[in-house]
């Protein structure tokens, strides 16, 4: 009851309204409001009264639709890009330099006798398919290929294919009953594949190429690999060009440098490579001014000579640019530059700040990434990139129960070989293929909140010229090999200057598309110019809702006292007794018959009427009735209210 009183007193303070049902409170809400057109439903005649009710009706359904829109865009958290350019001193980025061959063919040559042997046997094979044409095969090592063997498809008939072993009638292989395929098929009809099987031989695919050409190098790197896995790094590294022979001259601006200014790391795809002002904190090499004459300028000798004649087709310098505390992923984001030629580099700056949560998923430093970062080995920051890597390397560990040779390898694993891992390119390919991994590592990897890119402009021409060449070699040879004959051929010089055109750079930032008060000057609007409605209009819509409730807890209130009443009234068969009844049965004796101690006689009476009670029995009001107190109580505060 005393929630009752409250909850009146309250809504009697709040409201100030004629009462207390919900027409009164709906009626006084419409005198009262500022809102245009609730007070014309009420004010009008009848059929005005329908027209402003639709009208209102329709406005307040477009001001909600409005603000709908508006808060679902609000929540989509898009973002602008905005576009600024600064001017300052630069600090010169990362160069870092590989060369397109990662190892010295006469330091590896004897790692890949067998399969250069095998290599050439095949060529012979596809290049000559006649079996009169072909030389007679030599003693060949068939343990790499019976792991992963090239065929040739038969496609003269879409419908039934057929699978030729090159090799298949030289050795007891899985395809020995196959025909020689220079008998049935010639290099028009046919398409070289390779064949990748599980490790019981129960599945297998065919990766197919559109050219020879690519199915041998891609063959070819495959084995190469399965070789490299096998070498300890530090021997590997010893096989890779030293930068002593890579680095011919070096001068940044006006000050000269030479191979030790460089940091050399191991890039599986290009052997060693070579970063200048890498991994500097405390000092990071500024750019004195904009302009080739300020810049980097290298002489390179790739030694093209040496290179792997099967596993480098490209001869070249590969070179990047990055910042300095990030890997270097030079596969990826590289350029080459030719031999023979002089390569001028001019470089943009453009930095990216993107919006974190919730406007994007990127990372400040990718310790929200739940990919472990493989490449924190090299004390480099964070980049999607090295992220994916990492993915693709743990799931190759997961289902293949090995890493891959080009990427790191967490503690405790190994590289995948075909001694140990036989069926690890066919579990690799299956892996690269897969839609399910790559999606996976996509969504599990974020961009980087602030990056650094390098755009740059290349201009190219031939470099030493004809008539200056002889001394420029003469003098090269000298330097490195302290020799008077000329030991520099022009297929191996790379001449780069790497420098800034200018010191403008451009500042590309995410800033929030939508915010709150774009929200409220929007919703604002919208309420204002259907409904001529303020921010008072919308404190009296809250207002009446309160009241609404108020008034909604009183009636539930009442409604559970009533109910109440009922439960307490069923407990009594049938009216309550009156206090006459209840004091003349066990007070007032002298109401009570004669009882004759001979029994019951009637014979003084006619009928068999009993004796008549002499004295007059007290009234039988109601209001001498007994109630129960709660049922008294809420009678006397219903009098009050």
């Amino acid at each position: 009851m005393h929630v009752k009183k409250y909850l009146v007193k309250c809504l009697h303070r709040l409201q100030k309204g004629p009462g207390y049902t919900y027409k009164e409170l709906l009626v006084w809400y419409c005198n009262n409001t500022n809102t245009h057109g609730p007070k014309r439903i009420i004010c009008e005649g009848p059929k005005k009264k329908a027209m402003w009710f639709v009208l209102t009706l329709l406005f307040a359904s477009l001001v909600f639709w409005q603000w709908g829109v508006f808060i679902k865009t609000y929540l989509s958290w898009k973002v602008s890009v905005s576009l600024s350019i600064g001017f300052k001193n630069m600090d010169f980025p990362a160069v870092t330099i590989c060369n397109a061959s990662p190892f010295q063919y006469s330091k590896v040559k004897h790692l890949l006798k067998d399969l250069d042997e095998l290599m050439e046997a095949v060529l012979e094979r596809i290049l000559a398919p006649e079996p009169g044409h072909a030389n007679a095969t030599r003693a060949l090592n068939f343990t790499i290929w019976n792991h992963t063997p090239l065929v040739l498809i038969d496609e003269r008939d879409p419908h039934h294919p057929v699978v030729l072993d090159l090799f298949g009638d030289n050795y007891n292989g899985s395809a020995s009953s196959s025909p020689a395929p220079g008998s049935i098929c010639n290099g028009q009809g046919c398409k070289v594949a390779m064949r990748l099987c599980s490790r019981n031989g129960t599945t297998c695919t065919f990766q197919n190429f559109t050219s020879a050409t690519q199915a041998v190098t891609e063959w070819y790197v495959l084995q190469a690999t399965n070789v490299f896995s096998q070498v300890p790094r530090k021997e590997l590294m010893k096989m890779g060009y030293p930068s002593e022979r890579l680095i011919l001259a070096c001068l940044f601006g006006a000050e000269p440098c030479n191979h030790r200014n460089f940091t050399s790391i191991f890039y599986p795809d290009y052997g060693n490579c070579y970063i200048f002002n890498w991994g500097m904190t405390d000092k990071i090499l500024p750019s004195a001014n904009p302009g080739a004459e300020s810049g980097l300028k290298l002489v390179l000798d790739i030694g093209q000579e040496d290179y792997v004649p099967f596993l480098t087709s490209t001869a070249g310098a590969r070179l990047m640019l990055h910042e300095q505390k990030s890997y270097p992923f030079i596969k990826d984001e590289g350029i080459y530059a030719m031999a023979g030629t002089e390569t001028s580099i001019g470089v943009m700056v453009d930095k990216l700040e993107r919006k974190g949560k919730p406007y994007s998923q990127c990372t400040m430093n990718g310790s929200d990434v739940p990919i472990r970062n493989l490449y924190s080995s090299y004390n480099t920051t964070y980049s999607i990139q090295a992220c994916l890597r990492s993915c693709f390397q743990d799931h190759m560990i997961q289902n293949c129960s090995c890493g891959h040779y080009l990427y790191p390898l967490p503690r405790g694993k190994r590289y995948c070989n075909n001694h140990d891992f036989p069926d690890w390119a066919f579990c690799y390919s299956a892996l690269r293929m897969s839609l399910k991994q790559r999606e996976t590592c996509i969504s599990q990897c974020s961009e980087s909140c602030s990056d650094t890119k390098y755009k740059m402009t290349i201009s190219m021409a031939e470099w030493p010229s004809e008539s200056s060449e002889d001394w420029i070699f003469h003098v090269l040879s000298q330097e490195r090999d302290q020799s008077a004959n000329i030991t520099i051929s022009r297929k191996g010089i790379v001449k780069l200057n790497i420098y800034f055109q200018e010191f403008n750079y451009r500042t590309i930032e995410e800033s929030p598309a939508t915010n709150v008060v774009w929200l409220l000057s929007n919703l604002g609007g919208q309420f204002g110019f259907w409904m001529g409605g303020s921010v008072l209009c919308l404190i009296e819509f809250g207002e009446i809702i309160i009241d609404f409730l108020w008034i909604t807890v009183i009636k539930l209130v009442a409604f559970a006292r009533s109910l109440r009443q009922r439960q307490a009234g069923a407990r009594y068969a049938g009216p309550p007794p009156t206090v006459a009844e209840l004091v003349g049965a066990h007070t007032n004796f002298s109401f009570q018959p004669d009882v004759d101690d001979r029994g019951s006689d009637t014979g003084g009476y006619a009928d068999g009427q009993t004796m008549p009670i002499p004295g007059t029995p007290p009234p039988n009001y109601d209001s001498l009735r007994l109630q129960p107190l709660d049922i008294i109580e809420s009678d006397s505060e219903g009098d009050a209210i």
